[in-house]
C-alpha cells in the first residue's frame, strides 16, 4: 500500500463549560463533542524522505505549524521511520471556526500513517500521540458523540446522537482561541451548561430538552466582542432552531433541529446573509 486517503469530518461542541485552570496555564473543560458530516479530505501517501503537505487552499499554512505536519512528524520520530510522507488536504472545512477541521485533518493523519506504515499502535497510543499535537486530536480519532474533560485529552463516547440536523453559519470573523480563554474569567461566568443534564437527555433521545439547555462558557468573550455572533443566534432561533450556540471558541454558530424541513429553511434565510452556511447531520463514523 503507496496511500490512503480518508475523510475528515467536523466537530460542533453541543455544550461547552471551563471547570478549572492547570498551574500551566491549560484550562480544564468538561463539554459534549460531535461529529457532523462537513469533511476534509486528506490523502498520505510514502514519499523518500521528510513531510511535504499540499492543499487546495492557498491560505493555510503548508509548514511545519501545520497539524497534519506536526502529526505526521510525531509519527516518523516514534517509529523511527526512515522515508517520509506526502499530504494533500482539501480543505471544506471552515478555519478559525472552532469546528476542529486542522484538529481532525491531523486525526486522519495518523490514522493514515498506522495503515500505511503498519504501526502497532492502539486507540489510545494514537489519541496520546494527537493530544501532542492539538487538544482536539484525540475526539477527533475517537470520532463520535462523547463526553470530553481535561484539556480535551480524556474522551468518553456515549449514546449516538443520530438523526440531528444542524446548521453552521460562520461570519467572516476569525477568532483567536488563545485570546478567548486569556480574557475569559471563570468567576464572572453566571450560566454554565448542566453536562450530567444533558448525558441524560442524550440518553433519553430527548434531543429538545438537549438542544434548548446547550450552553458554551466562552460566549461571555465572543459575544461582547463580535455582535454578529449574536445576531445569527437570533436568527437561527427566529427560523425555528431548538437550540444555537458558539461551537468551541468561534466563531461559527450551530443551530439544532430535528425537522428536515425547519433546517433548509433556516439555511437558506442565512445563506442570503453569509457565505459560508452549511446543512449538515450529526455522523459517528468511529476510527
Amino acid at each position: 500500500m503507496e496511500s490512503i486517503s480518508l475523510k475528515c469530518p467536523a466537530k460542533v461542541n453541543l455544550s461547552l463549560d471551563v471547570v478549572g485552570k492547570r498551574e500551566d496555564g491549560y484550562h480544564l473543560l468538561r463539554m459534549i463533542n460531535q461529529s457532523v458530516s462537513l469533511y476534509d479530505y486528506i490523502k498520505v501517501e510514502k514519499f523518500k524522505k521528510g513531510i511535504v503537505v499540499t492543499s487546495n487552499k492557498y491560505d493555510i499554512p503548508l509548514d511545519s505549524s501545520n497539524t497534519c505536519y506536526k502529526a505526521a512528524k510525531c509519527i516518523l520520530e516514534k517509529f523511527q521511520i526512515d522515508s517520509g510522507v506526502k499530504i494533500h488536504i482539501e480543505k471544506n472545512i471552515p478555519y478559525g471556526a472552532g469546528l476542529g477541521g486542522g484538529s481532525s485533518d491531523a486525526a486522519g493523519v495518523i490514522k493514515a500513517m498506522k495503515e500505511l506504515f503498519n504501526l502497532n499502535m492502539s486507540l489510545e497510543d494514537m489519541m496520546n500521540i494527537g493530544v501532542l499535537v492539538g487538544a482536539d486530536v484525540p475526539y477527533c480519532i475517537v470520532n463520535r458523540t462523547s463526553l470530553v474533560e481535561g484539556i480535551g485529552e480524556v474522551v468518553t463516547p456515549i449514546e449516538k446522537i443520530e438523526d440531528l440536523y444542524i446548521v453552521i453559519a460562520k461570519p467572516k470573523v476569525n477568532i483567536s482561541t488563545k485570546e478567548v480563554y486569556s480574557k475569559l474569567k471563570l468567576d464572572e461566568i453566571n450560566k454554565r451548561p448542566d453536562i450530567d443534564k444533558l448525558l441524560n437527555y442524550i440518553k433519553a433521545k430527548n434531543y429538545k430538552m438537549l438542544a434548548s439547555n446547550m450552553v458554551n462558557v466562552l460566549e461571555t468573550v465572543t459575544l461582547v466582542e463580535y455582535p454578529i455572533l449574536n445576531e445569527i443566534k437570533n436568527i437561527m432561533l427566529e427560523f425555528n432552531a431548538e437550540g444555537s450556540i458558539m461551537t468551541g471558541s468561534g466563531s461559527a454558530i450551530i443551530g439544532v433541529f430535528q425537522d428536515k424541513k425547519q433546517a433548509e429553511i433556516c439555511y437558506n434565510r442565512l445563506r442570503d446573509y453569509l457565505k459560508d452556511v452549511f446543512l449538515v447531520k450529526t455522523v459517528n463514523e468511529g476510527v
